[in-house]
């Protein structure tokens, strides 16, 4: 067979030809200039040997991983990306996800014992048996570690009865018996906390965002363990006791003056309840009768003249009064404003006063003595308000007369009302009354990882002084007089976190604080 002819080629297949040589010839040229111009890295140094010893290996502790169902893949079951088969069974992943989500967030209806809700994780092994001994009971701008307030302040206090209340508040020194990193009351980070009422010894509950229940008896005493082999002795951790009470976050407890066995939380998953320190038993004691209504709870309070009434506060502009005898249905519910209430507090003396605080911007006065309208326009009679120029955290009354209210316009503001208990039902509050009589420079900006800073007054203070302690954003606790005087700024060594949930003891001069990775702070 004769040999086949090569395809003969185009001037522009040529053309193309030519042009890749060309240009390939080009690129030969630039990379041998720039060989001759650049010099050549430098060989990399060799590492220095390793010291020939032995390594000691640790063992590895197995990590136990949740049972999980086997992913099975679409396309090697045959199925096609468009299948309604395949479209089913995505919707039902996504039904099973949104569930497990919404189950974890609805809050437990019903009585919880003690025992089965305790919080798993050796910083709260004390369970039930640490809360034994409480049977039978009677961010913008912050600058960690700068004081605001300093011992030059206190020398030079002019006035002999005020420099005496600032040498005995700066006085107080932070619980020795162990650091704070080894205090973790909670899991997560501190929104609300109390002192129990009782004198005998400070006992500190502390609710966090997740709903845990954190109880810590700061008068246990450190139990030292002698190791033979370690020169060194070791110190174990303290008893805390923390139990699961609710499903989200636990925004406020409140004491009863009826009965020291008694605690009050609530939370937003929209329930209030009351622990029996007695008996190891938490009672819902009230939430909406629809288990899908989301009710979420920012306050409660509680008359001292009626210890079955409590009062409440709500996330969606709403004040509650609810008799604990009656069913939660029968509870009344005030609509007050179109934005969250972030706190309240009554009149610890009269207690048909209750100030409100809210994202609206104002600090309102209400009477519930006279409550009038119908339907959703049915509310106690408002008083008076005053408009901060941002949104206010929470309102406090003092036994004095006093309220003291935070805001995002980083004010302290502190009125004060000594004839509250004189007025009418229903009486009007002029502007003038209702300025405020002092105000502080205080930074407010917390951001999104700190709890909102809220002054907490000393309740029935024995040396008949009101004063109030609130977080400090350069991670101190603020100490103030009613009259704007500050009277104390409380540190210590190991404090790495802001203290924001400050509060007083009610009687005792004991200040506790609580940051966000769920660690105590206690003065005394």
């Amino acid at each position: 067979m004769p040999p086949k002819k090569e395809p003969a080629i185009s001037a522009f297949e040529r053309k193309r030809l030519e042009n890749i040589a060309n240009n390939n010839a080009i690129l030969s040229g630039i990379s041998t200039t720039a060989d001759k111009i650049i010099p050549k890295p430098a060989a990399p140094k060799q590492k220095p040997k390793r010291s020939s010893a032995p390594r000691v290996k640790r063992e590895t502790v197995p990590r136990e991983l949740p049972a999980r169902a086997t992913r099975q893949s679409s396309r090697l079951a045959g199925l096609d990306a468009d299948s309604t088969v395949l479209k089913r069974k995505a919707e039902v992943e996504a039904e099973v996800e949104s569930e497990k989500a919404r189950a974890k967030r609805l809050r437990v209806s019903g009585d919880l014992k003690l025992g089965d809700i305790k919080v798993e994780g050796r910083k709260w092994e004390g369970g039930v048996d640490g809360m034994a001994a409480l049977k039978g009971l009677g961010v913008r701008g912050a600058q960690p570690g700068v004081r605001t307030f300093t011992d030059e302040d206190v020398k030079e206090t002019t006035d002999e009865n005020l420099k005496d209340l600032r040498l005995r508040m700066s006085g107080l020194k932070l619980y020795e018996k162990w650091a704070v990193n080894d205090i973790k009351i909670v899991p997560q980070r501190v929104y609300s906390m109390g002192f129990h009422p009782t004198e005998d010894k400070p006992i500190i509950f502390a609710g966090d965002k997740e709903g845990a229940m954190g109880v810590f008896d700061a008068s246990q005493a450190v139990l030292k363990v002698e190791d033979d082999e370690d020169e060194e002795a070791e110190y174990p951790d303290p008893v805390i006791s923390a139990f699961k009470t609710h499903s989200r976050t636990i925004t406020s407890f409140h004491f009863s003056s009826a009965d020291a066995n008694a605690v009050y939380s609530a939370s937003y998953d929209s329930s209030i309840r009351k622990l029996d320190l007695d008996k190891g038993i938490s009672t819902e004691v009230f939430a909406p009768a629809d288990k899908n209504e989301d009710l979420p709870i920012s306050a409660i309070d509680m008359p001292a003249t009626d210890p079955n009434v409590i009062i409440f506060s709500t996330l969606q502009g709403s004040l509650g009064r609810h008799d604990m005898r009656t069913k939660a249905a029968d509870a009344e519910i005030w609509g007050l404003t179109d934005q969250k209430i972030g706190g309240f507090s009554l009149h610890p003396l009269h207690s048909h006063l209750v100030a409100t605080a809210s994202l609206d911007r104002t600090l309102k006065i209400w009477d519930l003595r006279k409550v009038s309208g119908k339907g959703d326009l049915r509310h106690p009679a408002l008083l008076g308000e005053h408009e901060s120029r941002l949104s206010v955290s929470h309102a406090s009354w003092s036994s004095g007369g006093h309220v003291a209210t935070s805001s995002y316009d980083d004010r302290i503001k502190i009125y004060s009302f000594p004839d509250a208990g004189s007025w009418s039902a229903g009486q009007d509050l002029s502007d003038k009354q209702m300025a405020p009589a002092h105000q502080i420079q205080h930074n407010n900006q917390t951001g999104r990882w700190v709890t909102i800073l809220k002054p907490q007054w000393q309740r029935n203070p024995r040396d008949g002084l009101h004063k109030f302690a609130i977080g400090n954003m350069n991670r101190f606790v603020d100490v103030f007089a009613a009259n704007g005087e500050q009277l104390a700024q409380l540190d210590g060594d190991g404090i790495t976190a802001v203290p924001a949930v400050a509060h007083f003891h009610p009687t005792m001069d004991w200040v506790t604080g609580g940051t966000a990775s769920g660690k105590l702070c206690l003065w005394m």
